[in-house]
């Protein structure tokens, strides 16, 4: 008996040196944590179980029979966050680079299951050199099996994907079908071909931090939802972030009842837009100013900037907040922003998390650039989005609402729930000036004449009156009062049902 207990106790020890202590300097070297170091830090002190730490690969090619490591590069199992259950697997760069064998994946697979099974998220900690090329099409076939329950656990149970290391060709995928993904700063990277091949195909010069870098993906590609100057910063940030999400797709997400009164009204809100239309203002600061402490989690905020996105709490009810920002674009849709925000509606849909929006769009974006990229189907998935989702949908609308944009952004013809208009709303076709340029085109020729029509036209339909008639807004509300009408209408809805009707699934305009 003792022998065993001595012989546990060496394994245990070989697992948590994992590559060693040569390597695992190596890791702090480059400002790095350990694959454990990661899961202390994320979890609550003491809570972490972890399974399969005994778990070795089964290759005999090129050498491999004689190096093996317990636990074979990946640390898997499942702890608690604020007390709330989480499944976890973090890759271990100091064993054979975090490279994805057979057993490592049926590692990441088992977890997977598990958290399917008991309705409990699954985080990733990846850290990878990608598959294990001495096991060829096994790491491969491993890879698939990971993009499986991907795929099966989307809009089940919440799956993030924390990239703190290399993740390369195939390795990208998983993160890809997660539903966020955050990023390290200078010490992470992804990309499907790395720098040697993209030289040798399309003869480009370029490093692996321009190529696949945090900011790469934060501010051009939109792959990833937030970057973070370290480790620590992004596990402590990931901890907050947990705090909104529902376990699984039959719960609702936790209350967090604050100090912060949902009767509370703020006056500067009523000069917040200004006289000029033309004017930008910043959305900001009606987000911060109507929900709870002022405390916004914002995603893929240096992407897209002309939509906002990202998750709050009002009266303690974590909202997704969506939200056209006149600073960018002046708020124009556009490709980017289109499936920036289609996504996130989605996701918000499949975990019963009710979407707020503020709304000021002038319309689409026009050009060529815009019509050759698909902005006619990109922007039918923010419709598509809205229109499919069931959960509690407040619209307010601060300024402008023009167009097909009017529709898009959760109006009463999408199933909205709530439709606010601030006084300075204007729901209209297009703007005023060209309007009656189409209308009145005749009388181009005289100006005078022109600005009267166009004072006409700003008189009758530049105000929230006309859909107000028709019930396509619910009330015109004053803007220091928008946190507690908001507030009101989410206490409201908060039993609300609605079932779209049975299918397979929709056919998204992809």
């Amino acid at each position: 008996m003792h022998d065993i207990i001595r012989q546990l106790e060496a394994k245990r020890e070989q697992a948590r040196l994992g590559g060693g202590q040569k390597r695992i300097n190596a890791q702090h070297g480059k400002g790095k944590l350990t694959a454990r170091e990661r899961i202390e830090l994320l979890l609550d002190e003491g809570s972490f179980e972890e399974w399969d730490m005994f778990v070795e690969h089964r290759c005999t090619d090129f050498g491999m029979a004689n190096e093996s490591v317990p636990g074979d590069g990946v640390v898997t199992g499942y702890g608690m966050i604020n007390g709330r259950l989480v499944f976890v697997f973090s890759q271990d760069f100091t064993v054979f680079g975090g490279s994805l064998s057979e057993a490592h994946a049926e590692k990441i697979c088992k977890v997977m299951d598990q958290a399917m099974k008991v309705g409990a998220p699954v985080i990733g900690l990846n850290d990878s050199g990608g598959a294990r090329i001495q096991e060829g099409v096994a790491s491969l076939g491993g890879y698939a099996e990971i993009f499986q329950r991907n795929v099966s656990a989307s809009g089940v149970i919440p799956q993030i994907s924390l990239i703190m290391g290399p993740s390369a060709g195939g390795a990208v995928y998983s993160p890809a079908l997660t539903d966020f993904i955050f990023m390290v700063k200078d010490s992470s990277y992804m990309f499907v071909t790395g720098p040697e091949v993209v030289k040798t195909v399309t003869h480009e010069e370029v490093t692996a931090e321009e190529l696949g870098g945090a900011m790469t993906h934060s501010t051009k590609s939109g792959v990833c939802d937030r970057a973070f100057e370290n480790d620590v910063e992004a596990i402590l940030m990931l901890r907050r972030f947990f705090n909104y999400l529902p376990l699984s797709n039959k719960e609702k997400p936790p209350v967090r009842k604050g100090a912060d009164s949902a009767e509370r009204l703020d006056y500067s809100l009523d000069t917040l837009v200004p006289d000029n239309p033309n004017k930008p203002y910043d959305m900001h600061e009606l987000i911060m100013k109507t929900v709870d402490d002022g405390d916004f989690f914002e995603l893929q905020p240096d992407y897209a900037k002309n939509i906002i996105i990202g998750f709050a709490r009002i009266e303690g009810q974590t909202v997704g907040i969506v939200a056209n920002q006149p600073l960018v674009l002046a708020g124009c849709l556009d490709i980017k922003s289109s499936i920036k925000a289609a996504r996130f509606v989605r996701f918000c849909d499949a975990f019963n998390i009710p979407v707020v929006t503020f709304v000021d769009v002038p319309g689409f974006m026009p050009g060529t650039a815009q019509e050759y990229g698909g902005i006619i189907k990109h922007g039918a998935k923010l419709l598509y989005a809205y229109a499919e989702c069931t959960v509690p949908k407040i619209t307010v609308i601060t300024r402008k609402a023009y167009g097909g944009a009017y529709d898009v952004m959760a109006s009463k013809h999408l199933r909205g729930d709530v439709n606010f208009a601030w006084p300075s709303a204007e729901i209209a076709v297009m703007g005023p000036k060209g309007a009656v340029e189409i209308i009145f085109r005749e009388e181009k020729s005289d100006p005078a004449k022109l600005a009267e029509r166009e004072a006409e036209y700003k008189a009758k339909f530049a105000n929230p009156f006309v859909a107000g008639r028709r019930g396509y807004i619910d009330d015109v509300i004053m803007p220091h009062e928008t946190r507690k009408r908001v507030a009101r209408s989410l206490a409201m809805l908060k039993d609300k049902e609605l079932e779209n009707p049975w299918r397979k699934h929709g056919n998204i305009p992809l």
